[in-house]
């Protein structure tokens, strides 16, 4: 298939291309490569997947809409992987108005440029973070999701909803991927288990919100993109008489705790941490689950990998990037 990426130089961007280049698509991939976090991150990203076979790649701001018009003007696609998006709960609190343009507006421009030229299949990645502070676990795809509590949030749920109505308007078949806590090697130095690590091998003190007691469905990357794969190769499959649009969980239904991830980190770094217990932040949420039955009836959507695995191949090649030098990581 030819594939539009948005997000190629990100962490599941990368991942997901490397894994639809080696089966044999060709992935015409954009970002904006900004700097929310190290760029030159993003660029050894993208270098890793230079003179594969059948990868383009462009440098596009999503909320460009001359240039996203152009992209669609310029190239037929199949599919869309649409995973380009202003990541970060926190951040949304400092720079609202980039949340606006990109995953509001960026979505917007992809959906167009759908509309207009037509595609088999749009894939975009929503957020758990739709599910609020919801308290029942595991989240089921029932759940209320009219609650966000931060803007990330917000945005997200915002996608299904404008995905929803332009698949019903548009008879434009699209996926929504609610994604819980994605981690492992090049990822989002912004993220806890990253910065975590970043710490304890500087020997800084780390911030445990709610003094470590939260859990989280941590998700290993590899699992994630075994699943977007899959819904990419096979035909979708949406409900009898509705709009073409499903949503569907992807986690990995076994929570663990932040203070037993500090705990897996200190014994792979063979160092221990200094911790600063500190109270629940804005937009953060006490646990997240995922009910994943949908996903694994419709998809075989099936992660394997442990917490203690995943982030032992996390610290493996943060070890080989970084080369655990004294303040190496940024």
């Amino acid at each position: 298939m030819n594939i539009l990426l948005t997000g190629a130089a990100g962490f599941i961007g990368f991942h997901s291309a490397r894994r639809l280049l080696a089966n044999g698509h060709r992935v015409l991939g954009i970002d904006n490569l900004n700097t929310y976090y190290e760029v030159a991150l993003k660029h050894h990203r993208l270098a890793q997947l230079e003179g594969q076979p059948g990868l383009t790649f462009q440098r596009i701001d999503l909320a460009d809409r001359e240039a996203m018009a152009a992209l669609f003007d310029a190239h037929r696609f199949d599919a869309i992987l649409h995973l380009g998006a202003q990541a970060g709960v926190r951040y949304s609190l400092d720079a609202p108005f980039t949340y606006i343009d990109s995953n509001l507006t960026g979505f917007l421009t992809v959906l167009e440029g759908a509309r207009r030229h037509g595609v088999r299949h749009l894939v975009y990645a929503s957020s758990s973070s739709v599910y609020g502070a919801n308290v029942k676990q595991p989240f089921c795809l029932e759940d209320r999701t009219d609650t966000p509590v931060s803007l990330y949030a917000a945005t997200k749920k915002a996608n299904e909803l404008i995905g929803h109505a332009y698949a019903h308007l548009y008879r434009i078949p699209m996926t929504g991927l609610r994604l819980f806590t994605v981690y492992g090697p090049w990822g989002r130095p912004d993220m806890a288990y990253f910065k975590f690590t970043n710490a304890i091998l500087r020997g800084e003190a780390i911030d445990l919100y709610n003094g470590g007691d939260m859990e989280r469905d941590f998700t290993f990357v590899d699992d994630v993109v075994d699943g977007v794969v899959r819904l990419l190769e096979s035909e979708p499959v949406f409900a009898e008489g509705g709009a073409p649009h499903r949503v569907y969980n992807f986690g990995n239904d076994r929570p663990e705790r932040l203070d037993a991830m500090v705990s897996h980190l200190e014994r792979l770094l063979g160092r221990s941490a200094k911790r600063i217990l500190l109270p629940m932040q804005p937009g953060d949420v006490l646990s997240t689950r995922a009910d994943i039955s949908l996903a694994a009836r419709d998809l075989g959507y099936a992660p394997r990998t442990s917490l203690a695995e995943g982030l032992e191949r996390f610290v493996a090649w943060h070890r080989d990037y970084y080369g655990h030098r004294t303040g190496a990581a940024a």
